[in-house]
């Protein structure tokens, strides 16, 4: 439902997000979602739409390279042409993995993208920023230094979740020289100033899934203490929505 209202909007290109994807299967996010239904799940995008999907797969779904590697081959049969790949780790005593273990995680994705014969865009996300590791200097120094080596491993984009501060990003991208930095939407940022910072993508991760999922709460909530049924109303007809299901050729 949401690819496409987001395609018929005008967008060239959509994403999926691992929250909001879990969700909708009934899980929790953070690679709780079985397998086997994430891919299918994301197969139903790339056949609903006509435009490119790339896919949230949080770190890979795998403890070893080989394992993400394995991973990478079956999403892309599913249809995708690129996919998130983040360095977050979940233990609380290593909260991302060491360099040279995340980066082994890109070159194997890189190669399994090749052997599919897929010029796949990988977008390689740092989580430093999520959580807060190091001092703002250091963390900044340590986000470029990993830039620098996942591009090396074979990401096309470096994307450091989190990194919400419009002067810090405008230093990333001068130290990156020109390599694509993937930057996480903010209410309180805009397009326009991204760009002037040398941002080149930008993702809404869970935005619209959290906006829907607040205004449902909400509804739920003044439907229970008034008793009325003034919070259902709505911009979009069933007519709308039914037609936003037709199978297309």
């Amino acid at each position: 439902m949401s690819a496409r209202q987001f395609e018929a909007a005008g967008f060239g290109a959509i994403a999926t997000t691992s929250g909001g994807l879990a969700w909708a299967l009934g899980f929790p996010d953070g690679e709780r979602a079985p397998w086997p239904e994430v891919v299918a799940a994301t197969a139903r995008i790339v056949r609903a739409v006509r435009v490119p999907v790339t896919a949230d797969i949080e770190a890979g779904y795998g403890e070893t390279p080989e394992q993400v590697g394995a991973r990478v081959a079956e999403i892309l049969q599913a249809g995708v042409v690129g996919f998130n790949l983040e360095d977050g780790a979940p233990s609380p005593d290593r909260p991302v993995r060491a360099i040279e273990d995340a980066s082994s995680r890109i070159r194997a994705a890189r190669a399994a993208a090749n052997a599919a014969g897929m010029p796949a865009v990988i977008n390689a996300r740092t989580d430093l920023y999520l959580k807060n590791i190091g001092d703002p200097e250091s963390r900044l120094a340590e986000t470029v230094r990993r830039a620098k080596a996942y591009l090396a491993a074979g990401a096309d984009c470096i994307y450091p979740f989190g990194l919400a501060d419009v002067g810090t990003i405008a230093r990333l991208t001068r130290a990156l020289d020109g390599m694509p930095v993937n930057i996480v939407a903010r209410p309180d940022t805009s397009l326009p100033e991204l760009e002037r910072v040398g941002v080149a993508r930008v993702s809404i991760a869970s935005g619209a899934t959290l906006t829907v999922m607040s205004l449902i709460k909400q509804i739920a909530e003044e439907l229970y203490m008034s008793r009325r049924f003034d919070g259902l109303k709505h911009s979009i007809s069933r007519p709308e929505v039914q037609k936003l299901f037709e199978p297309r050729d």
